[in-house]
């Protein structure tokens, strides 16, 4: 199966959909079974000690997952997480932005899975991993054609 949607079409999708997070990230490559997504980690995105937090790093796996699902089957603005499942193993650091490597364990008609490994700009050990699951409207519903 081909991209139906390259980096600008998507990051350009999804500031239409989500402009109030549309800064946040950016898609650094893409093909048919990987995505790496960038957090521009800024003062918000840090808690007590420095580091990143937790919700800053739900949203880049949620948010990278998501991008991945709409390269690979286009414009479907409702399509929704209805599992998610964080490991935190370390502390990332604070002043770097966080990079994530999304790829999607499986692609359905209806659901979609992506596995997601997150770590600080720079280094390469791991500092969260999260399994994604998202539903995807099904053709011809009004969900679908909202996107």
């Amino acid at each position: 199966m081909s991209l139906a949607l390259n980096i600008e079409e998507l990051m350009g999708y999804m500031a239409s959909v989500f402009p109030q997070v549309s800064d946040d990230f950016a898609i650094e490559e893409l093909s048919e079974d990987r995505l790496i997504m960038r957090l521009k980690v800024a003062h918000r995105h840090l808690r007590p000690g420095g580091t990143v937090s937790g919700p800053s790093m739900f949203a880049l796996a949620d948010c990278g997952v998501y991008a991945m699902v709409l390269a690979r089957v286009g414009r479907q603005g409702l399509a929704v997480t209805t599992s998610c499942s964080m490991d935190f193993m370390r502390k990332p650091e604070g002043g770097v932005d966080m990079l994530a490597e999304v790829r999607l364990l499986k692609l359905g008609k209806l659901l979609a899975v992506g596995d997601v490994l997150m770590r600080s700009e720079g280094s390469d050990k791991i500092v969260a991993r999260a399994t994604m699951t998202y539903s995807i409207p099904p053709a011809g519903s009004v969900a679908a054609k909202a996107g």
